[in-house]
């Protein structure tokens, strides 16, 4: 992959004199800067055409940025799709748009060029789409969980779809109950324009023993391991680029989990109270179930052998191997529960509706 524009050489202090601006603008050749203060929040945008109002008004070049920014600059949260943020970029006549975390910091510019290029993405794809879904009985009596429809799509193909729309073809389907299901439906890929083998266990290997049933001298680039009862509306190319700078043999996604305690917490030392919290809330990383892995670890797995994905992590831990990961700030669901099928129609109104 080619490595990506660091918007982060866009970002200005507010207190920058307009000349300044004016340099790092001709720098960056992307005709906008994204004013911030010291923790990344967005504080306004500063525009090529921002600078030339300014001139117009003979307003002195020593001015800070603070004074001619544009303070309410459209934005979008980390949560659109890419066909969200095209539809509003043509609709706005925008060229570049700042994109926010839920505390308004920024963690992006999306560039209208980006939206419009389609890549072709060569790093191979495997979804493990074989496990039994007892959690979800009676909706798996007859179909294997990831051909569940969440709205009018089995959960598998808006797995694909998204992966399709970020410009990847080369996909693997592990399988095991109702196999055949999982097939029919999909086939080899050609209608959709993409390529999809299936690795077929005969006796469950867990969620990284399928990888020892890959075809082991066609993966020379990372591949993307995911688990196919996972919605999310995760940036893929981003999370590539991460794992390549990072020079890791393997990048786990994780989300943030809290968890509040329902009781006021004392903390005791020596026999005497030190402090009480109220009903304090613990955050954990939590495994997000989707990972990146270089080629060289898929031949620690032995052909056939039962695995799952936390034991190769603590296998390459131990022997020092890189281990980085990937903190998943998008939509996040993991259908494991009745409940979780129930919210996952919800979200599919609310932030795959494009799809």
């Amino acid at each position: 992959m080619n490595t990506k524009f660091d918007w982060r050489t866009l970002l200005i202090s507010p207190d920058v004199s307009l000349v300044d601006a004016v340099e790092q603008l001709d720098r960056g050749a992307k005709r906008i800067l994204i004013v911030v203060d010291e923790t990344d929040s967005l504080l306004g945008t500063l525009t090529d055409g921002d600078v030339r109002r300014a001139l117009i008004r003979r307003i002195d070049l020593k001015t800070p940025v603070s004074m001619v920014m544009n303070t309410s600059p459209r934005c979008a949260t980390v949560k659109w799709s890419r066909t969200r943020l095209l539809s509003f970029m043509e609709q706005t006549d925008l060229l570049q748009l700042p994109i926010l975390d839920e505390q308004n910091k920024v963690i992006n510019i999306c560039f209208l060029y980006d939206l419009l290029k389609r890549p072709r993405v060569d790093n191979p794809v495997c979804i493990m789409a074989g496990g039994f879904g007892t959690r979800l009985k009676p909706l798996t009596d007859s179909c294997p969980k990831p051909m569940l429809k969440v709205g009018d799509k089995p959960i598998l193909e808006i797995i694909l779809d998204r992966f399709i729309a970020a410009g990847f073809w080369n996909f693997y389907i592990s399988t095991h109950y109702m196999a055949d299901m999982i097939k029919d439906y999909f086939g080899d890929g050609k209608e959709r324009d993409i390529q999809i083998r299936y690795l077929n266990e005969s006796d469950p290997l867990g969620t990284a023993g399928a990888l020892s049933l890959l075809p082991a001298a066609e993966i020379q680039s990372p591949l993307i391991l995911m688990n196919g009862d996972l919605l999310t509306n995760l940036d893929f190319l981003s999370l590539l680029s991460e794992h390549e700078s990072m020079t890791a043999d393997l990048t786990i996604c994780l989300r943030q989990y809290e968890q509040q305690i329902p009781f006021g917490v004392v903390n005791t030392e020596a026999g005497w109270v030190r402090s009480i919290v109220e009903k304090p809330i613990h955050k954990y990383h939590v495994n997000a179930g989707i990972y990146v892995i270089e080629p060289q670890v898929l031949s620690r797995i032995a052909t056939g052998q039962r695995i799952d994905m936390p034991t190769l992590v603590s296998e390459l831990l131990e022997d020092n191997k890189p281990v980085g990961y990937f903190e998943v700030n998008e939509d996040w669901l993991d259908i494991g529960r009745l409940d979780d099928f129930q919210r996952a129609q919800k979200l599919m109104m609310e932030s795959f509706s494009d799809l």
